[in-house]
């Protein structure tokens, strides 16, 4: 994808995510990467109204050359995709279901949700949460790249963490595939806070089922 098609898609991809309330306000920032450096969105910017032109361009070291001030979250992105050769868009929302659980109390610190539905494990896999930091806090960059990398040592791939009071951080190869993974992760939550009692996760053997059969790492 040019850098014209990214800079439209972010945009469409902000519209989407706002308009069915997955973001508000000025919460939230879109990032893809390109084949020098990435386009990423402006600080306190509505994803519900991004322009192209006001997209940050990155370049390869690190340094803005065009668009306004870049989101704070830059060098989490940035180190993402230094973790993630497979990982060309990142998202960050504040998702509603997605805080609230992290508020409510996770699962379990490296995986917030229990493996409830199939496609919770066919499509988005475990999902560790990153403890409170401060907005911009260049600390999670380093916490999330160990994640990525503990994920890989086990032969899974990493497609996203919480972060604790602030919401879901995910990536995937497109920005359409990292926009369902979010999707599915803020829908798993919904279910999972919304059931009394609490459902039963599926179990080993089916879990191995849907791996074995869609060869996935659970």
């Amino acid at each position: 994808m040019n850098e014209t098609a990214a800079r439209e898609e972010i945009c469409r991809i902000g519209r989407s995510l706002y308009q069915r309330g997955y973001a508000h306000a000025s919460a939230g920032n879109i990032s893809m990467r390109l084949d020098e450096g990435l386009l990423i969105t402006p600080t306190d910017s509505c994803l519900g109204s991004l322009q192209p032109q006001e997209l940050v361009r990155i370049s390869a070291s690190g340094e803005p050359t065009s668009g306004e001030r870049a989101s704070k979250t830059l060098a989490l992105h940035r180190r993402v995709y230094d973790s993630d050769a497979a990982a060309n868009c990142v998202l960050h929302t504040h998702s509603t279901q997605l805080v609230a659980l992290s508020l409510a109390g996770v699962w379990h610190d490296d995986c917030i949700l229990p493996p409830i539905t199939p496609y919770f494990v066919m499509k988005v896999g475990r999902v560790p949460l990153v403890r409170y930091h401060r907005p911009g806090d260049p600390a999670v960059a380093e916490q999330v790249a160990q994640r990525i990398a503990a994920a890989a040592q086990r032969g899974a791939s990493l497609r996203g963490v919480l972060l604790e009071r602030l919401g879901p951080l995910v990536w995937h190869a497109s920005p359409a595939a990292a926009m369902a993974t979010l999707e599915e992760l803020e829908e798993t939550a919904r279910l999972w806070l919304m059931t009394t009692p609490r459902p039963a996760p599926l179990t080993d053997a089916q879990i191995a089922d849907l791996c074995n059969t869609f060869a996935i790492r659970w």
